[in-house]
């Protein structure tokens, strides 16, 4: 018997310890699966950052470009905006410094006459005062005469005393001012240099993309693939301003002649050669096929550089209808004048746009100023003669330079 019972506890030892050692066995098993699911989540997550980071690697240039040069442009602008708030700052000091300047002068002169009162009434005080003047002699005309030369004087005395303060106080109020523009101009001076290190960083940016896209291969190439896609999109949107002026052409509410209302072999097309030139410059970049001298890659440009200063003038070369203004990518800062029968002209790289669209323009009429936005090479202009949507080449169109 005892036997049994021993073993029967036995039994119910050996359960009793299998049933506590399963719930530390099924809790290791959730931890494990836990850390399971923590690990990878975290590649995941690594997954997506490495993939996040090849997509912004692959990231159009031309757009990363762009986005630099938006930047570069606005931070520019706001140095400008603070360097004319600062000339207008300094201009006020210096308005205010002659004010305080002839103020000054004014209160010296008026403490000198005030002086000179002071001790004229002392000496007048030391001979027993101004009653004894007035009653002095028997004749009271004379006694009349004295006191309103003294009632003169005081009112003299009062309104010197009144201009002092007045000029006191003005003096005081430019003070406060000048104090509080000088100021101002700190803070702006502090502000312009601030905007002017990080238009240095942006610039520095688009420089170090230029670079890469001029020195090594990858990038190069990049650009040459992202430049014929922006040739391909500008050509297929001056095929639908076509279309768009035709259908306007159309219409029986147009309340001006549609440009291409000229005749037939008059206007741009029987110009050939005697067009003025967009910029007064050199043309580097010539129209036609394209070889690099460095990698050997194959383009096609459809118009020609003119190497020109930054903010030289660009002027229209024949009377037409400005048909778009704006940024386009690749391109720039463009502006495409319609010449009518179908003749297109386009300005791109500009620094600033002087026109909008629905403008009409004249022959030699300042459109915009050369810049080097969306330019690869610095500051010119890119010129485009374009006839039924095909390039023409700007040269065979331009009068001859003597």
């Amino acid at each position: 018997m005892r036997r049994r019972a021993l073993a029967a506890l036995l039994i119910l030892l050996a359960l009793a310890g299998a049933a506590w050692a399963q719930p530390k066995k099924d809790a290791s098993e959730i931890g494990d699966r836990e850390r399971a699911l923590q690990q990878k989540q975290r590649q995941l997550r690594e997954e997506r950052a490495k993939a996040a980071e090849a997509r912004r690697r692959e990231a159009s240039l031309l757009a990363e470009l762009e986005e630099t040069e938006k930047r570069l442009a606005e931070k520019r602008r706001q140095v400008a905006l603070l360097d004319t708030r600062i000339r207008r700052a300094q201009s006020d000091i210096a308005t205010l410094q002659a004010e305080i300047g002839r103020l000054e002068t004014q209160r010296g002169g008026q403490e000198e006459a005030l002086a000179r009162r002071l001790r004229a009434m002392y000496k007048l005080e030391a001979q027993g005062g101004v009653l004894p003047l007035v009653l002095s002699g028997r004749d009271p005309v004379a006694q009349a005469v004295r006191l309103r030369h003294l009632a003169t004087l005081a009112a003299v005395d009062a309104r010197t005393i009144r201009e002092y303060r007045v000029t006191s106080e003005g003096l005081e109020e430019r003070r406060v001012r000048i104090e509080a523009r000088r100021k101002e101009l700190s803070a702006l001076r502090a502000e312009a240099d601030t905007e002017r290190a990080e238009a240095d960083r942006e610039a520095g940016k688009r420089r170090g993309l230029l670079a890469k896209v001029k020195d090594e291969r990858a990038y190069h190439d990049r650009m040459i693939v992202e430049l014929s896609e922006a040739t391909r999109r500008l050509e297929a949107f001056i095929r639908d301003l076509q279309a768009r002026q035709r259908r306007a052409a159309r219409a029986p509410e147009r309340s001006r002649p549609a440009p291409g209302d000229i005749g037939p072999g008059v206007g741009l097309g029987a110009l050939r050669g005697r067009l003025v030139w967009p910029a007064d410059g050199k043309v580097v970049g010539e129209f036609g096929a394209q070889v690099h001298p460095r990698f050997g890659t194959k383009t096609f440009r459809n118009g020609i550089d003119i190497e020109v200063a930054e903010g030289t003038d660009i002027v229209v070369v024949y009377p037409g209808h400005v048909v778009y203004t704006g940024w386009f990518r690749g391109y720039g800062n463009l502006i495409i004048v319609d010449h009518g029968n179908d003749y297109y002209t386009l300005y791109a790289h500009a620094a600033d746009i002087r026109v909008a669209e629905g403008d009409d323009v004249k022959q030699g009429q300042i459109i915009g100023t050369v810049g080097d936005t969306g330019s690869l090479q610095g500051p010119r202009l890119y010129f485009e003669v374009r006839h039924q949507g095909k390039p023409q080449d700007p040269a065979q169109w331009l009068r001859p330079r003597g």
